[in-house]
């Protein structure tokens, strides 16, 4: 690794990001004290991609950002601003486009192509399924859907369905040639019949020399006139093709390749394969040997067959070249599971450290009355783990039919071949299938060709003992063998080969499960206290005792000591200060129950009774989590007299909402949209920001806010703090160093307006001004920017360095985390954070804590920390640290410190 990791900054490219403005940005990141910037994948990907997702070719830059040449100029910019660059790389999936052109040869010459291992695709199925058409296959050719055009651009032939094109193999364009009046068409029809892959090129070139003279020009369209006003002929030439057109609805069941968890448009590729390997990481070899390349971020590692064996492969590449660039991965932890350190990498996106600092802030001892609130506005109670078992079970019977059904054929024909298996049918099995996977409580295990790691075979009994208790399968043999084939417990050398191929797949796909179940489920279903509906969260850990954050953070310094601390990413459900802000809700929930039940009363004039009264739109579920969602929303300075502001926000919570209940697959879904209860929802949500229709509701609402939203900046400051010196690396979600209160994705992916925020730092100001201007962010922003130089003076101290923990004493030692970082070198560093703060604030509209609120609290310093003079960072002002630390007086400045030893 060339540049030290002290911390990252997130750059979400295109929607108006391109390589121009990171050029132009190097030097405000550099400024704010971040060493790489991390760039979303800049990558060719599919036309008009928003993310960048769905990349098409691994080894070209996306022209709209201005290829080569602009990436170029980036490079150079970041290294003058002395920034190394993180790639977020996605090597699992590509997207399905006539722009992919190894996807391209796929489709025109079948199994036969030279990209036929590229892809992870059923090739024992007669066709390669492509579910784009708007209606069942029958109905389009019947209305004329369905056509025959000539490709200017490419000079071949392609087959069109309401202007998705398709590659048609050359063996048959003699269905065409067929119908030409013209001298050649013979000639060509037997030429272009035992043409082959490796003649492609030689085809396109004797075909374009044809297509110069003017007769054969015109006898060729009047062949696909004719061509397309025959349905027969034109059926006949779809047939001959190795992939068959579908309605959209059949990818559900019938998918013949593997896709990124159920989106048809994104094909799954076989990085197992070392020619895979080679040619999809062409580009970013040579970027780390050319030292354009400081890291990379591998997108959803645990969709890829073998991911240890992937991240070695991906080491010995950069060491084939004499680099070293950091390897982070997105893997979400769940529960006490733990970063495989055999894997050697820098460590994850940091998902786990958001759970982490959800303990600190949500009052565990208010939980219970928190329950009753809700489950009594929802007149009944809500299991979440039943929810979650639930949810688990429909999204592999029926979103993931198909690769149900595969994953079932592969276990029958393992069971097939043993006398004790071979009466299983494919009922019991699929059934069998889908209980392990439920029961299972991570995302994945790591199965593969090295064998059975240990604590899989405890996670894989475990989940087989639980399934077997839910008797949701007769009988406990089928449950049993699911778990001998993820253990690979046979003898034979081809119950082996096919419980690998098994348990591959299923690693492969338990994760989707996991991941459109609770994340994109049951986190918009269950709205209890929705700041901890986040990705890798667990709604039902709620709050937790400060010595468990603390054990995180030791766990963090032993497994991932470079991995990020993630606040704010492109994919959390809502920004890191309105995660902040909507803590504070767990310390009052009986008022915030008394103040939803008011909002509730007023608002009842906007619900939409529907499905003749049945029920109302939006129900009690959705009503709670939309006064969260408004709450977390509202920036802090908000004019509830603004217009231009309403308007912007409500129809930025219209679009959340739009996408929360179709998530939530309860009344309505993306793939059934409900139009009624859609209707309502939308009308409900604009009422909350129309004083026109709702009058004095939303200047209330605010009013009543301001204590929530002084103790959630409070927060945040707290969890600021705590990420600049917590163990890792802090990454910078684009604007975030100032306050964040977006919502779920597109919403969080906006454009940052980098002018203003560039100046707004340059300000700077004096900590006292900026306390007392909390509502600017700009007190925020001063403590990334302090805190990072911190780091930027002994990056190994808060990566490698010890984490210890700091004892409080005293009537307030609840409301408060503290803890040192300390390293051979000598270096030390002190925290001291808030939590609980809307208790400690007492109702308190400003964000300061006198003295005396303290109450003699203070922290006991361990030899070696004591007796030394330290500097808060953000102020400047000195301490001289006794063994006894008092709050009231290192904390009468601000209501948090960052403490460096000098």
């Amino acid at each position: 690794m060339s540049r030290q990791l002290v911390a990252t900054y997130r750059l979400q490219f295109r929607e108006g990001t391109d390589f121009a403005v990171a050029a132009d940005l190097a030097a405000y990141v550099g400024k704010l004290g971040a060493s790489h910037l991390y760039a979303s994948p800049i990558f060719a990907a599919s036309p008009g991609s928003t993310h960048g997702y769905d990349v098409t070719d691994y080894n070209s830059f996306e022209e709209d950002l201005g290829g080569v040449a602009g990436f170029t100029r980036m490079s150079d910019a970041l290294v003058k601003a002395d920034l190394g660059l993180i790639l977020d790389f996605v090597p699992n999936h590509m997207g399905v486009s006539p722009t992919n052109h190894w996807w391209e040869d796929v489709l025109r010459w079948g199994r036969e192509s030279r990209y036929a291992g590229t892809f992870d695709i059923s090739w024992e199925a007669e066709k390669i399924l492509v579910p784009v058409l708007a209606k069942p296959y029958g109905e389009a050719l019947a209305d004329g859907d369905l056509s025959v055009v000539f490709d200017e651009p490419t000079s071949s032939l392609r087959f069109d369905a309401s202007g998705y094109g398709l590659p048609i193999d050359p063996r048959t364009y003699g269905q065409i040639f067929g119908l030409m009046d013209h001298p050649d068409k013979d000639r060509l029809i037997r030429r272009f019949a035992v043409s082959t892959p490796t003649e492609a090129d030689e085809m396109t070139e004797r075909f374009h020399e044809h297509l110069a003279d003017p007769a054969f020009r015109s006898a060729l369209d009047k062949a696909l006139a004719t061509i397309r006003g025959d349905q027969a002929a034109l059926h006949d030439l779809h047939e001959a093709q190795a992939w068959r057109l579908a309605w959209w609805r059949t990818a559900r069941e019938k998918l013949t390749y593997r896709r990124f968890f159920e989106i048809a448009d994104l094909i799954g590729v076989r990085q197992e394969s070392r020619r895979v390997f080679r040619e999809s990481h062409q580009m970013v070899m040579r970027l780390a040997r050319e030292r354009r390349l400081d890291g990379i971020r591998i997108d959803h590692v645990d969709g890829l067959a073998d991911p240890k064996g992937y991240l070695e492969d991906l080491r010995q590449a950069f060491h084939s070249v004499r680099r070293s660039p950091s390897i982070h991965v997105e893997k979400i932890l769940t529960g006490d599971e733990r970063l495989r350190t055999s894997w050697e990498i820098a460590g994850t996106t940091g998902y786990e450290f958001i759970t982490a600092l959800s303990g600190l802030y949500v009052d565990a001892a208010r939980e219970a009355p928190m329950t009753d609130a809700y489950h009594d506005f929802l007149g009944e109670e809500e299991d979440l783990r039943a929810m979650i078992t639930r949810q688990k079970r429909a999204i592999f019977q029926r979103n993931l039919a198909g690769e149900l059904s595969y994953l079932t054929g592969l276990a029958l024909s393992v069971a097939g071949r043993g006398l004790a298996t071979r009466d299983l049918g494919a009922d019991t099995m699929a059934r069998a299938i889908v209980e392990v996977a439920t029961a299972l409580p991570v995302y994945r295990t790591y199965v593969s060709v090295d064998g059975v790691p240990r604590r899989d075979i405890a996670i894989i009994d475990d989940a087989v003992d639980l399934a077997m208790t839910g008797r949701e399968v007769e009988a406990d043999e089928p449950i049993q063998f699911i778990g001998r084939l993820l253990k690979l417990d046979f003898e034979d050398g081809a119950d082996v080969a096919g419980a690998l191929d098994f348990t591959r797949r299923l690693q492969q796909t338990t994760g989707a499960v996991m991941a459109k179940a609770v994340e994109d489920t049951v986190f918009y279903r269950y709205n209890r206290l929705i700041a901890l509906n986040e990705v890798g969260g667990e709604p039902d850990h709620y709050g937790a005792d400060v010595d468990l954050f603390h054990e995180a953070m030791q766990i963090r310094v032993e497994d991932q000591p470079e991995g990020m601390l993630a606040t704010s990413t492109h994919d959390t459900k809502r920004g890191e200060d309105a995660r902040a802000r909507l803590y504070t809700l767990s310390e009052a929930p009986e008022h915030w129950q008394s103040l939803v039940r008011g909002y509730a009363e007023q608002l009842a004039p906007y619900r939409h009774s529907i499905e003749g009264g049945q029920m109302e739109a939006p129900e009690p579920a959705t009503e709670w989590g939309l006064y969260q969602s408004l709450l977390g929303v509202l920036p802090t300075d908000f004019d509830p007299a603004d217009t231009d502001a309403c308007a912007a926000i409500a129809e930025r919570l219209a679009a959340y909402a739009e996408k929360a209940v179709r998530e939530a697959k309860r009344w309505t879904s993306w793939t059934s949209p409900a139009e009624a209860y859609e209707a309502g929802v939308q009308d409900f949500v604009h009422a909350l920001l129309d004083p026109k229709k709702t009058g004095d509701f939303l200047s209330s609402f605010w009013a009543a806010a301001q204590p929530f939203v002084a103790a959630g900046v409070l927060n945040s400051l707290s969890q600021t703090a705590i990420k600049m010196a917590a163990p890792g690396v802090p990454d910078i979600y684009q604007g975030t160093e100032f306050y964040d209160f977006s919502l779920v994705d597109p919403d969080n992916r906006r454009t940052v307006d980098f002018a203003s925020i560039s100046a707004a730092l340059l300000e700077a100001g004096n900590p006292a001004d900026a306390l007392a201007d909390w509502r600017s962010g700009h007190l925020k922003a001063m403590i990334v920017a302090r805190g990072l130089a911190m780091r930027q003076r002994a990056p190994a101290l808060f990566t490698t360095g010890a984490y210890v923990p700091l004892a409080v004493e005293g009537a307030m030692a609840a409301h408060v985390v503290a803890f040192a970082r300390t390293d051979e070198a000598g270096h030390a560093a002190i925290t001291i954070a808030p939590r609980l703060c809307l208790t400690l604030l007492d109702g308190r509209e400003a964000i300061d804590v006198p003295a005396e609120r303290w109450q003699e609290t203070s922290i006991r310093l361990p030899e070696g920390l004591a007796g030394r003079t330290y500097r808060d960072v953000v102020t400047g002002q000195e301490h001289e640290l006794p063994t006894e630390l008092s709050l009231a007086t290192v904390l009468a400045q601000l209501p948090f410190a960052l403490l460096e030893a000098i």
